[in-house]
């Protein structure tokens, strides 16, 4: 009886706890990333993940001599336990090291050697999973279903273990989730001293993720992250981790500087103000500012130019989307408008400012004029009945990475013409929304672009004189012209502004000293005029050395206005504002160079120097399936990520409803292709994967119209639809791979692994293209691209399937 045959009820169960820690570990470390680098490291998470498994897969084919089909269950339980060690060994090496973010030799070496050394666990997670698929092919239909099945659960389990403790520790959970998978292994491979080591490690990492957890919630735990963004960081007084954002807050700000970016120079501090700072990832800044009920003592917000919007329109209903520590709320508060509502999309924020630190902020949750709603702020508007005088943004921005930002990189819904066409749907008829973002020097890249989306907007609702709707405000700090930097606030109104408004306005900017860049009668340069004109937006747009295109929920990139054509050109660098958000598309070049290069030479160069010219010659369709299917799946699953992110709203939601769905429902997909006989094999896997291409296509046309229907839907209600639309598209392509693997088990056993790497290493060139593609054209062209790789994997399916080979075999 062949080894395949024997295979037990441990295996498969190990198999789905490997699966599970894998997905749950390659998530976690767009947390990790995010905290530790920088928010655009964090997508490149999934490509490690996918170079160390494929690296794994490689070589198992490169030492078949060493694994062997009879000793596959002892090396399913050694790397499995592998997988689980070395994910600490690793974790704690990389927060250990600080990390260099630079584009010099030092820099990329930097980040190729976190590549490398967080790549190992994932090498023996690689190990385990392709011996599983490989050697027991009679049974691969169902291990890929049982792999996929671990794999959806791990991105749901996820979101809710790091809400209880934190990312460090989470990482400590997986590695014991990777030992009890070593346990079911080693017991089915009856090895009583790798029982008792997986025991023991099992033992070990559980019980410390207990008693750090205990620790974690008493804010003082054995274990945490102390290099971040390359510095040290101190202890904060309040950490609190979610599955999309670490929060910490810090002691007092120097009282005599209090969080002035965007204040009047003539503002008068006079009393003692105590704020403390609340970080979002070590990076994105807010202020919790300390109240007693003496709004005497907060006069000074009046000369912050993010308030502007204030002085124009009183006793108002306010909406501050993205409340943060509370000071657009006691900026409303203290204007004596008539109501405040804020929206926060981290309720950890909410119950921070409200909770832990009530006493500290006055308790602003039980002040009669003010509500906290904890939602995406978009989805929640686009419900809501209400109407509202003034909405307000205020330096709202993605420099955080969500848990999916391995795939999305940094998408953002409020920044998109359909998002902005909610918001002023929602305004009073004499309402203003009234929007914050940095003013970088001459060339200020984010406030052309902000205001090309408030143009763009206006002319979705009809509206063609756009000019004497839009009004920019700026407060510039030191340097000269070109280098200054401050921050620039935006009015947008439906109606157009009138002579007291402007006459309010020019009087408060003289107070201020504030700087008028755009108003209906004037514009500081030619730039803002010919945008806020509209007439000639997208010839300007089009030949604007940075891309200032406004952003659309099919291209929602608001923040990365580099083009990837010029990643690589200095003069580019230094004519426009060389921000973060630009320095990431050029990282985004570099590592697509740095993934193509090490895949090249740690899989494709291996496994060319190592297979016989014979079979690599009889191979060639079956090679140009599986590399089809590797990168289809990922550009699909990868743009889905991207799309139904903006449409559910949530960044929790956009990870568990997308993965869960597309993994589960691939693992079905799978496990179904046990019922493909022998007898005709060929034709019913051929009729499967043409109905494949029938549903891509069918998803690809409808589902940007499905979205649009259910957009202001509640949030139960667009779930059902995202999970409706998934799931049949998910079905039918976890069919490709068991079906791929039963022909190319036919043809040869050897040709197994070496089929696994090719779609491994294309995989983890996609995990990265994917988001190219997005952010150089749009997300669709993303999922098309993905269309076409299918297109290319059932046409070589079938010119494999005609193999003479083959069809003697079946």
């Amino acid at each position: 009886m062949n080894a395949e045959v024997t295979v037990k009820r441990e295996t498969y169960a190990g198999l789905f706890a490997i699966a599970l820690a894998t997905l749950m570990f390659e998530i976690l470390l767009t947390r990790i990333f995010s905290v530790t680098m920088w928010y655009h490291f964090a997508f490149m998470a999934t490509s490690v993940a996918m170079f160390g498994m494929t690296l794994g897969a490689v070589l198992v084919y490169l030492l078949p001599n060493y694994f062997t089909k009879e000793r596959a269950k002892f090396h399913l339980a050694s790397t499995s336990l592998l997988f689980a060690i070395s994910i600490v060994i690793s974790f704690l090496a990389h927060i250990n090291i600080p990390f260099v973010p630079s584009l010099a030799i030092q820099g990329i070496a930097s980040i190729t050697l976190t590549y490398l050394v967080i790549s190992i666990p994932f090498l023996f997670s690689g190990i385990c999973i392709c011996l599983a698929l490989t050697k027991f092919p009679h049974q691969v239909s169902k291990l890929y279903a049982y792999d996929l099945a671990g794999a959806s659960l791990g991105c749901i389990l996820l979101v809710y273990i790091i809400g209880i403790t934190d990312g460090p520790t989470a990482v400590i959970i997986v590695a014991f989730l990777a030992s009890i998978g070593a346990i079911l292994f080693a017991s089915d491979a009856a090895s009583k001293k790798l029982i008792q080591i997986a025991l023991i490690s099992t033992v070990l990492l559980g019980s410390f993720a207990v008693i750090n957890t205990i620790f974690v919630n008493q804010q003082s735990p054995l274990l945490r992250l102390m290099w971040v963004k390359g510095k040290f960081e101190s202890a904060p007084i309040y950490e609190k981790w979610n599955s999309f954002s670490r929060i910490t807050v810090s002691e007092d700000r120097d009282p005599e500087h209090p969080f002035v970016w965007g204040f009047s120079p003539v503002v008068p501090f006079k009393d003692k103000i105590e704020e403390r700072v609340l970080k979002i990832d070590a990076s994105a800044a807010t202020v919790i500012t300390k109240f007693d009920g003496n709004f005497g003592k907060l006069e000074y917000l009046k000369y912050d130019i993010t308030n502007l919007a204030h002085y124009l329109r009183k006793d108002a209903k306010v909406l501050a989307i993205g409340s943060g520590g509370g000071r657009d709320i006691l900026s409303a508060l203290l204007f004596g408008q008539k109501s405040v509502l804020g929206v926060e999309i981290n309720h950890d924020i909410i119950n921070a400012i409200t909770k832990k630190f009530g006493d500290f902020t006055g308790h602003l949750d039980k002040n009669p004029k003010v509500t906290f709603v904890a939602d995406e702020a978009r989805s929640y508007i686009a419900r809501s009945p209400d109407k509202f005088d003034l909405i307000q943004v205020s330096l709202i921005d993605t420099w955080a990475a969500t848990a999916s930002g391995a795939f999305v990189l940094s998408e953002n819904s409020l920044y998109t013409i359909e998002g902005w066409k909610v918001f002023l749907e929602h305004l009073t008829d004499k309402g203003i929304l009234t929007l914050s973002r940095w003013y970088v020097g001459n060339n200020p890249g984010e406030m052309y672009r902000l205001t090309a989306l408030a143009t763009a907007s206006l002319k979705k609702l009809g509206i063609e004189n756009t000019r004497d709707r839009i009004i920019i405000v700026r407060r510039m700090f030191g340097g000269n012209e070109n280098e200054a930097t401050g921050v620039g606030t935006m009015l947008v109104s439906k109606q157009p502004f009138s002579k007291q408004d402007l006459d309010t306005l020019q009087k408060v900017a003289k107070q201020m000293q504030f700087e008028i860049a755009l108003s209906p009668q004037f514009a500081i340069d030619n730039n803002f005029k010919t945008i806020a004109d509209g007439k000639k937006l997208d010839e300007f747009v089009a030949k604007f050395p940075l891309n200032i295109s406004p952003p659309t929920d099919d291209s929602p990139f608001f923040f990365n206005m580099l083009r990837l054509r010029d990643a690589f050109n200095p003069k580019v660098w230094y004519e426009e504002a060389w921000s973060s958000n630009l320095k990431a598309v050029v990282i985004l070049g570099a590592l697509l160079i740095i993934v193509v290069l090490l895949t090249f030479l740690c899989i494709i160069v291996p496994l060319l120097l190592s297979t016989k010219k014979a079979i690599l010659k009889d191979a060639l369709p079956l090679s140009l399936f599986f590399a089809g299917i590797g990168l289809g799946f990922m550009l699909v699953e990868i743009s889905q990520m991207q799309r139904l992110i903006v449409f559910l709203g949530h960044p929790t939601y956009g990870l568990s409803v997308v993965l869960f769905s597309l993994l589960l429902s691939s693992g079905l997909g799978s496990y179904s292709t046990q019922k493909v006989s022998t007898k005709g094999m060929i034709s019913a896997a051929t009729l499967r994967l043409f109905l494949l291409l029938f549903i891509l296509y069918v998803f690809g046309k409808f589902t940007p119209h499905a979205i649009a229907l259910f957009e202001d839907a509640i949030t139960t209600v667009r779930i059902l639809v995202a999970t409706g639309i998934l799931l049949p598209l998910g079905f039918f392509m976890g069919m490709a791979f068991p079906l791929g693997m039963q022909i190319a088990s036919k043809k040869s056993t050897e040709l197994t692994p070496w089929l696994w790497g090719i779609n491994g290493a294309t995989s983890v060139c996609a995990s990265v293209l994917a988001v190219a593609i997005a952010i150089n054209s749009s997300i669709s062209a993303s999922f098309w691209t993905g269309f076409a790789c299918y297109v290319m994997a059932v046409i070589a399916f079938v010119w494999a399937s005609r193999d003479k080979g083959v069809i003697e075999k079946i």
